[in-house]
């Protein structure tokens, strides 16, 4: 069987889980070799998986041996190293966002499509059990029609552990761009297209001090907002509100809720494979839904998993660009709206991807 092979570009934070499920759970991927500008990265890569290391991005980009691109740099860098790759006659697949605007990821899908290219990306933990089955319930009736939704993600922010969290501060930061993706990816996988946004957005603390221990007392000006309230209208004629923070010390309730005319489902964490789906229907008590599919634990590089059998099969990919445009889309339109207190349009076009295959083999992707 010919693997696909995955070059790395960035080997950060989220590159273990990628170098870890690529080698041990996703029996049709290889990794073909780690560049970073940080070489003692790519080196430490290199020794715990025995990969290549490319001196740098070009020169993976020229190895005819690379079939697809992993894009795992800062999000600020997403859209130059997509378009370099693409450029290059590349495949390929990016970490969230796809860019940190909406008019640098029409220009990306546009090129990719001029090129016969695959694009597509982060997050795909809408493929894993708990997503997954919450869609099935969804689509099969349990909950009635769908009328609305409350999504959250509140917290502090990543100052504490990331080692390096200047960036989630800097525009085309913060906890709308950095963990709405989870949320909104979910949402769309669960509803279908959004036509609509609105937003309110504020910025308590002009400055953050990190506590981590890579700078541990340093400080950054905030340049991004960090508390993000949304209303999303979907063509079904579904609503709801999203909330994201980096200003909030406690938080209860469930992250991800559905509301349908005859029960409530209660999703689990939306940057999570696994977790809980609670189903309350009307005149019953709760009960938790076993889950139906594969890939409970943290599977990422699914959605690779799904792009190489899509460039293999010509089959369209779950998390491919339609969707990473349309979701970048909701998220920048409500960003804005805070600036302008305004409704904006969704414009890009969005059809939700194939649910995953019960029956599948854990590790390859169908």
């Amino acid at each position: 069987m010919k693997k696909t092979r995955i070059g790395f570009v960035g080997v950060g934070c989220i590159s273990g889980i990628y170098l870890q499920n690529i080698t041990h759970l996703y029996k049709e991927l290889e990794i073909a070799g780690v560049c970073d500008l940080v070489r003692e990265k790519a080196e430490n890569a290199s020794r715990e998986y025995g990969v290549r290391v490319y001196r740098d991005m070009y020169e993976l980009f020229a190895d005819p041996s690379v079939d697809i691109v992993l894009n795992i740099t800062r999000p600020n860098d997403h859209y130059e190293v997509t378009k370099a790759a693409l450029e290059a006659g590349k495949h390929v697949y990016s970490e969230k966002p796809l860019a940190t605007c909406f008019e640098k990821g029409v220009e990306l899908v546009k090129l990719a499509k001029e090129r016969g290219l695959m694009l597509g990306g982060a997050p795909d933990t809408f493929m894993g059990a708990g997503l997954q089955t919450s869609r099935k319930l969804i689509d099969e009736g349990f909950i009635g029609t769908p009328t609305s939704f409350h999504a959250h993600m509140l917290g502090r922010g990543p100052e504490s552990w990331h080692p390096d969290p200047e960036f989630f501060y800097k525009p085309g930061g913060g906890p709308m761009m950095d963990m709405g993706p989870y949320y909104v990816t979910a949402l769309v996988n669960m509803l279908g297209r959004a036509d609509k946004v609105a937003g309110l957005t504020t910025t308590p603390s002009e400055k953050r001090i990190f506590t981590c221990k890579e700078h541990f007392g340093e400080t950054t000006k905030v340049e991004t907002p960090t508390t993000i309230a949304g209303l999303i209208h979907f063509e079904s004629g579904v609503i709801g509100t999203i909330q994201t923070s980096f200003d909030t010390t406690h938080r209860a309730g469930c992250a991800l809720e559905i509301f349908g005319t005859e029960g409530t489902l209660y999703c689990p964490d939306p940057n999570t494979f696994g977790g809980d789906v609670v189903l309350h229907r009307r005149g019953e008590e709760p009960k938790v839904i076993p889950l139906c599919f594969n890939y409970i634990q943290n599977s990422r590089a699914a959605g690779l998993a799904d792009m190489a059998k899509s460039i293999e099969t010509g089959k369209s990919m779950r998390a491919g660009c339609q969707q990473t445009l349309h979701v970048l889309e909701i998220m920048t339109s409500i960003i804005r709206c805070g600036d302008k207190g305004e409704f904006r349009d969704i414009t890009s076009p969005y059809t939700r991807p194939q649910p995953m295959k019960w029956t599948e083999l854990e590790g390859i992707i169908e």
